[in-house]
């Protein structure tokens, strides 16, 4: 662990040193998450030739028809590790994520990895979430400025939540419940920008 600790500060103080001469900055959406009309950014910046740092921030914030709730923001930070050169090819990283939600009125019957999420069907959920992952991805070059970029997370959530009986309701059946989840924590599918 101490010799972990000591890895990263070394090669923090490393990147920190090489900002001011060889620093690239790329914006980003990610398509999958436009798809699901979720308003999404990200920034990344280079750090040292084979690191970056991913900085996305995702919002929605609409009521959909039919009483549907699905209402969340979410900034999710990672630190990357290109094994070639940074913005183009094979990537490595460990994110962060947290924010809230206000989930409701799904109809759905899914349930994946321990978790099921047919329960939004007929009830409200609202609370935060925080959690960690580590994440592959792949980033193809395809002019001088633009890039496609797919990514997959994995990882951990935790979250604290109260539900009520309808995604309209006011009344709560239940405060203050928690849950772990493990498994996807990121996919992307990135429009990407580098100047």
């Amino acid at each position: 662990m101490k010799r972990t600790t000591l890895f990263l500060l070394l090669a923090l103080s490393g990147t920190f040193c090489s900002v001011a001469r060889a620093q690239k900055v790329a914006i980003k959406t990610n398509v999958l998450y436009d798809a699901f009309l979720n308003v999404n950014a990200g920034v990344e910046v280079g750090l040292a030739p084979r690191w970056t740092f991913d900085l996305s921030a995702d919002y929605n914030g609409w009521t959909l028809s039919h009483e549907r709730k699905w209402k969340h923001w979410l900034l999710q930070p990672e630190a990357r590790y290109w094994f070639c050169d940074r913005f183009a090819g094979h990537f490595v990283g460990a994110h962060a994520l947290g924010g809230q939600y206000n989930v409701g009125g799904l109809k759905n019957n899914l349930s994946f990895l321990g978790t099921d999420f047919s329960v939004v069907s007929d009830r409200r959920y609202q609370g935060w979430f925080a959690g960690a992952g580590i994440a592959y991805g792949y980033a193809w070059i395809l002019n001088k400025h633009w890039n496609l970029e797919t990514e997959l997370g994995l990882g951990w959530v935790y979250t604290r939540y109260d539900v009520y009986p309808c995604a309209t309701c006011g009344t709560k059946l239940v405060k203050g419940k928690s849950h772990n989840y493990f498994g996807p924590t990121k996919a992307a599918v990135n429009l990407v920008y580098t100047f």
